[in-house]
């Protein structure tokens, strides 16, 4: 594991900052972290604290929007069958899940299809478009993929199938023969582009109501689950995106739908829900079902109307979880163990790791764990048949979507984003991409990209943490890309004696202070911190990178540092 290199933001502007005090009347340090934000003004704060409706765009601006929904509308007064087809991840669960409970109150004959990520793999499978001829489906629509699915589309326009395609990964040159929905397609003059893939149905929904005078509460009663894709998918949280968060969180603490309720209960997670939440313990449940078993049971769980039925099928996902967490360790142990003894290793940069027996359903996880071990461009894979799939994971600053691309003349299938995709490679090609793979590493990653860091935002004196920083710190949620939870310094603190102790197995608690000013004692944890316990228990001084937060235990709240990295000076 590589040391972290600290790195302080530059301070923003004085004149800037005390402009913005003013106008707000609030702690300093709050106003130098709304500037770093490119929040300068009294109105752009406004925004940012308090999102609104305004935020939220016009969903007929979005290319083929209309067309899509006089599809729909054409479907229903044929009476068709309607499929609503979606990934196993947790956007494409909680999209079909709300496109499917959205439509069935309009509609009696519609179902849901989530493909089996094991004999199916990722996006538009010919078996779901055979199943959907076998069931006389006349409209398939597929969420948060389909975007690359040309062959599939084709194939599924010969059965007399059409495709409404709702999805927000990067276009081919080529764009299937449907009505696609895609913000990030050619021509199309929606305002913005990160949206999840729950995000783009969630669009589908709010043009549905405006075309046809219904309600908006309508689209508005699935916005939990919307704030579940957001905060798992890892898309930016700035802009449309936080005000579509800032309400789904809203109704997550106020009225989640029963399956989210049956998971918060299971969970133990009390309110106040927040990202971190999602993040941590709703969104890994509902992944685990299609990593363990099958994502359709997260579906199930999603759209029941049933207390006892939610009940029943959250413990099922939450015995799926526990099963992901012991196979994931199991197989990072793997991992590391055959890059550690393969001496070649040390000198690439990049890292290819993979094993014929080890569960697809873990590997996207395992991979973000060797990556953070080794901080390099990482790609682990698994055997399928005569083909290896996988997961990959980028660094900080280099596009690995763009890298895999290099090599797509020899891949099966590929897909993703700038810094996680998914391939799909005949074992045949395996040495030859891996060598492939590494030279374009080689040649287009800069040093820094290979060095860990800690991006710090202010230095604060432990005398400044007061309550009153801590209730404005909570306003800047929902925390994501884009509106990274504030990340402090403060130095040359210590333990107050007797209050460090080791909490699980490798975890850190304890009382900090100044030790100028020993009366002032803030309560921190430590997570993954072990090593530095003998230099701490001794009195010695050490610098810390630590964020703020609100901790509950018990229905009793504190005020605490979680400590991020550790410098012993």
């Amino acid at each position: 594991m590589l040391n972290k290199k600290w790195l302080l933001k530059p301070e923003p502007e004085i004149e800037t900052v005390n402009k913005l005090q003013q106008e707000l009347g609030i702690h300093r340090s709050i106003c130098q972290l709304l500037v770093q934000r490119n929040i300068n003004s009294f109105e752009k704060a406004r925004r940012f604290f308090r999102p609104t409706g305004v935020q939220i765009h016009n969903p007929m601006l979005m290319k083929n929007m209309a067309e899509a929904i006089n599809r729909i509308k054409n479907a229903l007064k044929k009476n068709e069958n309607i499929l609503v087809y979606g990934d196993y991840d947790v956007d494409g669960t909680t999209a079909v899940a709300m496109v499917y409970s959205f439509f069935k109150e309009h509609h009696q004959k519609i179902s849901y299809y989530i493909p089996d990520r094991y004999a199916e793999g990722y996006g538009i499978s010919l078996k779901s478009i055979d199943f959907a001829k076998e069931n006389n489906v006349q409209l398939i629509i597929a969420l948060d993929c389909g975007i690359k699915a040309i062959h599939e589309v084709n194939y599924a326009k010969e059965k007399g199938i059409d495709y409404i395609i709702c999805d927000h990964h990067l276009p081919g040159e080529t764009i299937p023969d449907a009505i696609v929905l895609n913000p990030k397609q050619k021509e199309c003059v929606y305002p913005f582009k990160e949206l999840s893939g729950a995000g783009v149905g969630f669009k589908l929904l709010q043009a549905f109501c405006s075309q046809n005078n219904l309600d908006a509460e309508n689209a508005n009663k699935h916005l939990d689950l919307l704030a579940v894709s957001i905060g798992a998918d890892m898309v930016p949280l700035i802009e449309e995106n936080r005000a579509l968060a800032h309400y789904g969180i809203k109704k997550l603490n106020k009225n989640p739908t029963i399956g989210i309720k049956a998971i918060l209960t299971n969970a133990k997670i009390q309110t106040p829900i927040n990202m971190r939440d999602i993040g941590f313990s709703i969104g890994p449940r509902i992944n685990a079902a299609g990593r363990i078993s099958h994502a359709k049971k997260a579906v199930e769980l999603l759209t029941t109307t049933s207390e006892d039925a939610a009940k029943q099928i959250s413990e099922e996902v939450n015995l799926n979880n526990i099963d992901r967490r012991l196979l994931d360790k199991k197989t990072t142990k793997e991992a590391l163990s055959i890059l550690l003894s393969d001496n070649s290793h040390q000198h690439k940069k990049s890292t290819i790791v993979h094993n014929e027996k080890w569960h697809k359903g873990v590997l996207g996880i395992v991979c973000n764990r060797i990556q953070d071990y080794y901080y390099r461009p990482t790609i682990v894979l698994t055997k399928n048949g005569n083909e290896y799939t996988g997961s990959a994971r980028s660094v900080k600053g280099f596009n690995i979507y763009d890298a895999i691309h290099s090599s797509s003349g020899i891949l099966e299938n590929f897909g993703g984003h700038e810094y996680a995709a998914g391939l799909t490679i005949k074992a045949e090609n395996l040495q030859k991409f891996e060598t492939q793979f590494e030279k374009v590493v080689q040649d287009t990653i800069r040093v820094e990209h290979l060095s860990p860091t800690m991006e710090i935002d202010l230095e604060l004196p432990l005398n400044q943490i007061q309550k009153r920083l801590f209730t404005h710190l909570n306003q800047f949620e929902p925390f994501g890309i884009g509106n990274e939870q504030p990340i402090f310094k403060s130095i040359k603190v210590k333990a107050v004696k007797g209050t460090l102790s080791v909490v699980g197995n490798d975890h850190l608690k304890m009382e900090i202070m100044e030790a100028n000013n020993p009366r002032l004692r803030i309560p921190a944890i430590a997570f993954n911190q072990i090593k530095h316990y003998e230099y701490i228990s001794k009195g010695n001084s050490f610098d810390i990178c630590y964020c703020l937060e609100i901790n509950e235990w018990r229905g009793n709240q504190t005020c605490q540092a979680n400590i991020k990295d550790i410098r012993t000076t």
